[in-house]
C-alpha cells in the first residue's frame, strides 16, 4: 500500500532500455488533488516517468502505486479505467465529429460516479454536459466540429474527453506546445481550476507557465529526483542552476 496521503507512488523505479538506465532509482510521490509540475532538461526522463504511470512501459526494478494499486501488474487499458487519463503533446481527438459527439464517445468509455454526473441526454441531464463545457471554455463550440477548432481549443477538448471518462490523475506532456500566449493564459487559468479537484502531473518547458500553476515543482536529471521544492527553492536550488536552469532561474528558462 501506499504511504500517507500519496494518490501515486514510485518506489526506487529503474528502466532499461538496451542497457541504458533512462530512470534511475526514481522516488516520486503526489498527493490526491495535487498539481505537480515536473521539469528537466531534455532526455531527463519525464516522458519516461509518464510512461511508467499510464502502463505504456513496464519498470525494470522498482513498482508504481496509485491509490494503493500496483500498477506494475495492470495492463495499460486496465490502468485507464482505474482512473489515470493521459494527454499527450498532440492531441488525439475525432475531428470529424462535433465536439458534442467527441464527449459522447468518451463518457461511453466510463461509466462511475463522476461520468455519470456528466450525463449527455435530454433535460435535467444536459446539465452535466453544460458544467464539462463551461469548465474548459468550449461552451460556445458544441456543434463544431474538432477539425475547426483552434490548436488550444482541441487541447482543451482532449482535457474535458479524460474528465467525461472519470480520470482521476491526468498526465499532461507539453500542454503549452504550439499555444498562442492568449490560449496559454488560458490553460493555466483551467489548471488552476482543475486542481483539488482531480490530481495532475504536468510535464512542461514553459517556465512562465509553470509559474502562473506550480505549487510544488519535481526536478529531473539523467533519469533521477535532483530537486522538489515550491517556485523560489527551484530557483534558489544551485544544482537546479547548473543543470537546467542557469543563472537566470526559472524567469529565464
Amino acid at each position: 500500500m501506499t504511504k500517507g496521503n500519496d494518490h501515486l507512488e514510485m518506489r526506487d523505479v529503474s528502466v532499461e532500455f538496451n542497457g541504458f538506465k533512462a530512470i534511475n532509482s526514481f522516488n516520486f510521490a503526489v498527493s490526491q488533488g495535487e498539481l505537480r509540475c515536473l521539469i528537466g532538461p531534455n532526455g531527463a526522463g519525464k516522458t519516461t516517468a509518464l510512461d511508467l504511470i499510464c502502463g505504456k512501459v513496464k519498470p525494470t526494478f522498482g513498482e508504481v502505486f496509485f491509490k494503493g494499486l500496483n500498477l506494475n501488474k495492470m495492463e495499460e487499458h486496465k490502468i485507464a479505467r482505474a482512473g489515470i487519463g493521459r494527454k499527450f503533446q498532440i492531441p488525439s481527438v475525432f475531428r470529424e465529429l462535433t465536439v458534442r459527439e467527441n464527449l459522447d464517445v468518451a463518457h461511453c468509455k466510463h461509466v462511475g460516479v463522476f461520468a455519470n454526473s456528466f450525463k449527455f441526454g435530454r433535460g435535467d441531464e444536459m446539465d452535466g454536459l453544460e458544467k464539462l463545457v463551461e469548465l474548459v471554455g468550449l461552451q460556445d463550440e458544441l456543434e463544431t466540429r474538432a477539425g475547426h477548432l483552434s490548436h488550444g481549443q482541441t487541447q482543451w477538448l482532449e482535457i474535458s474527453l479524460l474528465l467525461a471518462q472519470d480520470s482521476q490523475l491526468i498526465l499532461m506532456d507539453e500542454p503549452t506546445a504550439g499555444l498562442t500566449v492568449l490560449e496559454t493564459k488560458k490553460t493555466a487559468e483551467l489548471f488552476n481550476r482543475l486542481k483539488r479537484r482531480h490530481t495532475l502531473i504536468i510535464v512542461e518547458h514553459d517556465m512562465g507557465f509553470i509559474k502562473e500553476i506550480a505549487e510544488i515543482i519535481s526536478v529531473m536529471h539523467q533519469g533521477k529526483m535532483l530537486a522538489e521544492g515550491t517556485v523560489s527553492e527551484i530557483e534558489d536550488n544551485e544544482a537546479v542552476r547548473d543543470a537546467y536552469l542557469g543563472r537566470g532561474g526559472i524567469s529565464s528558462a
